[in-house]
């Protein structure tokens, strides 16, 4: 009789969609846990499908693993998000989120009369870099990142 509390790392992939390989790494990592039976198998708690889906979510958001990671600190030992939780969670990465809206909109918004402030040391640059004033302290566009 197969015990329905616990899945195979197969099984997590299959009922997540995520690879065998990227669950390993959240393993590593310490965003989910699991257990070895006395044959030498990968099993987790049932539970571990909602930590993934939070990470899947997180990742589709642009959150960073590491903050994902010091998220789930902050649950009791191995927990598993609620509501109560991931709306917390949300919120806190809702502020990241536009936070990098904004910087794109900002870059967006700059590429539109310029090509990079410097990248290609244009003395021409009227908007961010006249004269070329970056051209002799920097390579690269420095001035899209500010």
């Amino acid at each position: 009789m197969e015990n329905t509390s616990e899945l195979s790392v197969g099984q997590v992939a299959s009922r997540s969609g995520t690879s065998v390989s990227a669950l390993h790494f959240y393993e590593r990592k310490g965003l989910i846990h699991g257990w070895r039976t006395p044959g030498n198998q990968r099993r987790y708690p049932r539970s571990v499908l909602r930590r993934v889906a939070v990470i899947q979510a997180a990742r589709r958001a642009g959150i960073p693993l590491a903050t994902v990671a010091t998220a789930f600190e902050e649950l009791p030992d191995h927990g598993v998000p609620n509501q109560f939780d991931w709306q917390r969670l949300s919120g806190t990465w809702r502020q990241e989120i536009d936070a990098r809206i904004a910087q794109l909109e900002h870059l967006r918004d700059r590429l539109d009369g310029c090509i990079g402030c410097g990248c290609l040391s244009l003395s021409a640059c009227s908007f961010v870099n006249p004269d070329d004033r970056l051209g002799s302290t920097t390579a690269g566009a420095p001035a899209l990142d500010s």
